[in-house]
């Protein structure tokens, strides 16, 4: 009960910010938003204070990447308001009324801002309305925030707490969903490192999250390459940043898909084999997740993990594209850009 509960509170989450992202009204921008302030932060924080500052000992880079980690919710509200074309100064006394606060407020807050922002310049003269509008934005969005933070850790801690039981558990059995999940998530539109850092996942769990995405990476040139999706630019930058092929991900979403689920099911039950751990949440990327998870577990360790999750993820992707080539080429034919 508690494994299906994990799973259930995992794709919970997962059809929650899916359906945002399509659905909503430019939600597909806010989502962009909240992914650039997920690496603006927690990509700076798990490296700089985990690898440069806690593993090597550099106590500036420790102190600086701290407290970049600590500033999710001013980056978030921001990069949110200035992906929906809000002016910059709007955008910056909300995020700075975020302060100490956490990413998923800066999210909501940034967004229902983003709307209420325009009304200012339609009702009132210029210059009047930024004045008006940086002294009445600052305090309300921080009402605002203080308001739902109660209930988003609530909800967010209930989410990470029930994912985390599951995969102690059942480690095997929850890389194998978690890892094939999370992968899925990596090489879609959506963010996995925003995903990660918002359920606040630490341990094995995003151990698994972190592995999965790099053993991943190499299902993702294995597809590219066998089935040409692009040049061999196109392969690389894929393997290293998924979102950066978007475009041909998403007009080829069965083989790449169905591909990167099995490639990284398996990096993720090798990660719950070998007990990667990852206590930087938000790290859930091909390369973070490797730099990341060097400072919490043996090289030994990480070494073999690693290794041992690159070749599951290119097992996936042979697995994925003999599936696609012999049952779904016909039904499904692949699509491609005159520019690859």
């Amino acid at each position: 009960m508690e494994i299906l509960m994990g799973i259930a509170a995992l794709l919970a989450a997962l059809c929650l910010f899916s359906l945002f992202s399509f659905k909503a009204p430019n939600g597909s921008a806010a989502m962009s938003g909240l992914a650039d302030a997920a690496i603006a932060t927690f990509l700076v924080e798990a490296i700089h204070k985990y690898v440069m500052g806690n593993l090597f000992g550099i106590g500036y880079l420790a102190e600086f990447g701290n407290m970049v980690g600590g500033m999710g919710g001013i980056a978030a509200a921001t990069l949110v308001m200035l992906r929906m074309g809000i002016q910059p100064v709007y955008a910056i006394v909300t995020g700075l009324a975020m302060a100490n606060l956490g990413i998923l407020e800066g999210f909501i807050v940034g967004y229902l801002f983003s709307f209420f922002v325009p009304l200012f310049k339609k009702y009132l003269p210029e210059g009047v309305d930024v004045i008006v509008g940086v002294l009445t934005l600052a305090p309300l969005a921080r009402l605002l925030g203080i308001f739902i933070s109660p209930a988003l850790e609530m909800l967010m801690g209930t989410l990470a707490n029930m994912i985390t039981e599951a995969t102690l558990l059942s480690p095997l059995a929850m890389g194998f969903m978690l890892g094939g999940l999370i992968k899925m998530v990596c090489t879609s539109p959506l963010s996995s490192m925003a995903l990660t850092a918002m359920l606040g996942l630490t341990g094995l769990p995003m151990g698994i999250a972190a592995m999965a995405c790099v053993g991943g990476s190499f299902t993702n040139g294995y597809i590219f390459h066998k089935l040409k999706l692009g040049k061999s630019s196109n392969t690389i930058s894929v393997m290293l940043e998924p979102l950066t092929q978007a475009h041909i991900v998403t007009r080829n979403p069965v083989p790449i898909f169905m591909s990167n689920f099995i490639g990284g099911a398996f990096a993720g039950t090798i990660a719950a084999y070998f007990g990667i751990v990852n206590d930087a949440p938000g790290s859930a990327a091909p390369i973070p997740g490797l730099l990341a998870s060097i400072a919490f577990n043996a090289p030994q360790t990480l070494f073999m993990a690693t290794v041992a999750a690159a070749f599951a993820g290119l097992l996936g992707g042979v697995i994925g594209h003999q599936i696609y080539k012999r049952v779904l080429a016909e039904r499904i034919p692949l699509q491609q850009f005159a520019n690859g």
